[in-house]
């Protein structure tokens, strides 16, 4: 199944969420990710950090989302915002009509303070978002009807986490 995980600047959140589900999906889930205004290159403390836990790096860029609107981009199963201001925004037509759900993640480089303040915030949106990718790859996707399956998919994203979705 294709999941992409979409945030404005496609740097922080949304690159630590596809080289996570690449890893925990084990080949169940392919994972992406792209940004409405996405920078030109990941955030180098999340590139950081992603090595830093043994998962690979490579293949991993800022990339718009509009590659995965066109007619020849992998069909989306599940699409999730990990930002507000990409859940506020007018998203393209995703081929294939998947599901979608706000996740959102306060966003790491707008971190100030020491370099290790800084290291903080990313750690937190990474075991976030760790945290909400276990749930839902152990999630019986094939075996939920899709109202299910929605309420269990806004339930990660939600004040309840892992509470709600189990």
């Amino acid at each position: 199944m294709n999941v992409l995980f979409l945030c404005t600047g496609n740097s922080a959140r949304s690159i630590l969420a596809e080289a996570l589900l690449n890893a925990m999906g084990s080949g169940r889930f392919r994972a992406y990710s792209a940004g409405s205004q996405p920078k030109s290159v990941p955030h180098p403390l999340a590139l950081e950090l992603i090595a830093k836990n043994r998962l690979p790096v490579e293949g991993l860029r800022s990339k718009s989302w509009d590659e995965f609107a066109r007619a020849d981009a992998p069909e989306l199963d599940f699409v999730f915002t990990v930002c507000d201001n990409a859940a506020g925004e007018v998203c393209p037509v995703w081929p294939g009509q998947p599901m979608t759900a706000h996740w959102g993640i306060a966003d790491p480089a707008a971190a100030e303070g020491s370099d290790e303040d800084r290291r903080r915030a990313f750690f937190r949106a990474y075991t976030e978002l760790q945290h909400r990718l276990s749930i839902f790859v152990s999630l019986p996707v094939e075996k939920l009807d899709q109202t299910a399956l929605q309420k269990r998919l806004d339930a990660i994203g939600g004040a309840e986490g892992a509470q709600a979705a189990a």
